[in-house]
């Protein structure tokens, strides 16, 4: 259920200037550290940021497909780890749980995931299994009233500091997509083991690490839907985080729009301020009419997800225009910044490397073009 317009317009404006006062300024250190600062998760935790898509019955703030990516754009204005840090407990780490859990999953792990107690993170890739999700050679082997899970994961965000996993893993004999199911796995199993982070391009901050299971023994409790529907249930909780991660990219498009237009303003060459040249104003304009198109874009789909339309074509859409949209605008940046642009003293490269990755996470680019080609096909155009 929606918020009145009064409460969402106070949490707006608190997001905005949280992220302008208090994280902004951190971004350097973030970098410097690879790491979000303690007190920081903590105001997000007191903020209800941990469970902004949760139903309030469960702890959270319950908003709605189109509050939530309004947050996100608000949230993208900044360095992209520090939304990381609780986005799993919004997206893929938690709504498998809320769509397809048991009330009594939702009533055991809901309410700590909203309040951040509990962080949450989303095992599907593996080490030969990225893009061809279906074909997930993790095992879980049903044993009495446990399952006997043996696999590893790997690029699992948030998986250094996450205390539930939701795992997808092949149950049956069927080698396809309809034979992987979904399984809730804490971290205190005996035979779960987390391995170093990696190093990454960009994005410091936000963790990614592989996650081992040996042998372990997962109750049939803890199992998400009936056998054979966790890749349904993956793709349906990925619908949702493409969009999200859309209005992310919007968020840091508009950020670098302020901040070269800012910059145009003020740097001078051949004797006025360089937003003054016509070449330097066609990438702003550029720049600007793509990051309107995306924000068009993702609201659009987001109010149609409200309405409980089919969006798997408009979340695709939304994601592969976003992302790709959003290299563009941080490419173009660096170049009206020139050789400040390229120095790390602005920030501005920093971007340009953490927007590199939205083109391959929540599906890449490619794999969005098969989607939304298939889908528009079905739908006869």
């Amino acid at each position: 259920m929606a918020l009145d317009t009064e409460t969402f317009d106070a949490l707006i404006d608190t997001v905005r200037r949280f992220v302008a006062e208090r994280l902004r300024p951190l971004e350097a250190q973030v970098e410097a550290d690879d790491a979000i600062p303690a007190d920081i998760v903590d105001a997000m935790k007191d903020m209800g940021l941990f469970g902004l898509s949760i139903a309030e019955e469960h702890g959270g703030l319950g908003l709605t497909m189109a509050e939530e990516v309004r947050v996100a754009i608000e949230l993208g204005r900044t360095t992209p780890a520090f939304r990381s840090a609780f986005g799993t407990n919004v997206g893929i780490g938690s709504q498998g749980l809320v769509m397809a859990g048991t009330p009594e999953q939702k009533a055991q792990w809901l309410p700590r995931i909203a309040s951040g107690e509990v962080v949450t993170s989303f095992a599907l890739t593996e080490p030969d299994v990225g893009s061809d999700s279906g074909a997930v050679k993790a095992r879980a082997v049903r044993d009495g009233d446990v399952y006997r899970l043996s696999g590893t994961k790997r690029y699992i965000t948030n998986a250094d500091r996450a205390d539930l996993f939701t795992v997808m893993a092949r149950t049956g004999d069927d080698l396809g997509a309809r034979g992987v199911s979904a399984f809730l796995v804490p971290r205190d199993l005996p035979g779960v083991s987390v391995g170093e982070p990696e190093k990454k391009m960009g994005q410091k901050g936000a963790k990614v690490a592989d996650v081992h299971f040996d042998d372990v023994a997962v109750p049939v409790a803890n199992r998400l839907g009936a056998e054979g529907e966790g890749f349904k249930i993956a793709m349906r909780v990925l619908d949702r985080g493409r969009l999200h991660i859309a209005a992310v990219c919007v968020g840091v498009a508009e950020r670098l729009i302020a901040d070269s237009v800012g910059y145009a303003l003020e740097r001078k060459q051949f004797g006025k301020a360089i937003g003054e040249h016509q070449l330097i104003q066609a990438m702003i304009a550029d720049a600007k009419t793509e990051a309107l198109a995306a924000r068009a874009l993702v609201l659009d789909a987001a109010d149609k997800k409200d309405r409980g339309e089919d969006v798997v074509l408009e979340s695709a859409a939304a994601k592969y225009f976003a992302s790709e949209m959003v290299g563009r605008v941080a490419d173009r940046a660096v170049q009206i910044y020139g050789g400040a642009g390229y120095i790390a003293d602005h920030g501005i490269e920093r971007l340009y490397r953490d927007v590199r990755l939205f083109r391959i996470y929540e599906g890449t680019s490619q794999i969005q073009q098969l989607i939304i080609a298939r889908e528009t096909m079905k739908r006869g155009g």
